[in-house]
């Protein structure tokens, strides 16, 4: 999950939802006849769930660098070393360091870390011993997203 990055979408959306009720207070309120003022509000209050919702889901995708791993980078798998819990997330999953032997067909194989968010329930797929799919940027072997 990317909480700092739902946290910020929320903020922005919060700050401009604010910046237009203090428009509406101030410009649209004295101008519209007052019978259609609770309509308004009615309105104002679904475009601001609808905007932080929308803003959500839209902070809640991948990054664009990891995207682009995704689709363009090169398969592979990893064997999983070793795998130690570092914290519980909020949606009760484990951020947990992972120390990876990668392979990549036609390269040498390598070891590497990554820091992983294992949802709830997926524990005993990220176990040493245990191989998981991964994605190489062909351009930094360094940099690898897991597909499990």
């Amino acid at each position: 999950m990317f909480h700092a990055r739902i946290v910020r979408t929320v903020l922005a959306i919060t700050a401009g939802y604010l910046l237009a009720l203090g428009l509406w207070l101030g410009w649209l309120v004295p101008r519209t006849p007052p019978a259609t003022v609770p309509f308004q509000v009615c309105g104002l209050l679904a475009a601001f769930g609808m905007a932080l919702g929308l803003g959500m889901i839209w902070a809640d995708r991948p990054t664009r660098a990891d995207r682009k791993i995704e689709r363009n980078g090169l398969e592979g798998w990893a064997t999983i070393d070793s795998a130690r819990r570092l914290a519980v997330t909020p949606d009760h999953g484990h951020l947990t360091s992972l120390h990876l032997q990668l392979t990549v067909p036609g390269e040498e194989s390598y070891a590497g870390s990554v820091v992983y968010e294992i949802p709830e329930g997926m524990d005993e797929r990220f176990t040493p011993g245990e191989v998981v799919s991964i994605r190489v940027d062909p351009h930094n072997r360094d940099r690898i997203v897991l597909c499990p």
